[in-house]
């Protein structure tokens, strides 16, 4: 009987417990955030190196993206940061792509039309990067001089 007792009490107790989640505690907690070196260089590009970097990611992703005309950064979703490309092709429509660069030198690509709808961070760039798209620093075109 009083096995049976035991039992009882023991499975009530085990029951009471069912609602908490393992290894976390109630209240406030500090979120720590990890950032790698190529978030962190990713910042100090400018527009020209910054178009290279997240063509690279979208072409590892599968996709293509002839020519980035804007791009910057958007802002922070755990531990990624997010960037925004708008790409150019030969073919078809423009196409806005967020690129969720990881700590770990990670790269996820989502076309940004999808991204708003997932619950995750709108495409919206907070920051862009200095220089041309298209140019690289020193090599922009020059006018010519038609006087005379």
């Amino acid at each position: 009987m009083m096995r049976t007792a035991t039992g009882v009490l023991l499975a009530f107790v085990a029951l009471a417990g069912c609602d908490k989640q393992w290894g976390r505690t109630e209240g406030n907690q500090t979120e720590i955030r990890v950032v790698g070196d190529e978030q962190k260089q990713l910042h100090e590009l400018d527009a020209f190196n910054l178009a290279i970097g997240l063509k690279r990611a979208i072409y590892d992703a599968g996709y293509t993206c002839k020519r980035i005309t804007d791009a910057g950064f958007v802002g922070t979703w755990k531990n990624l940061d997010e960037w925004a490309a708008h790409c150019v092709n030969d073919v078809g429509p423009p196409r806005d792509w967020a690129i969720f660069a990881g700590p770990d030198g990670s790269a996820q690509v989502r076309e940004c039309k999808d991204v708003a709808a997932s619950g995750l961070p709108a495409c919206l760039i907070r920051q862009r990067p200095q220089g041309s798209f298209t140019f690289k620093k020193g090599q922009e075109p020059v006018a010519e001089n038609k006087s005379g």
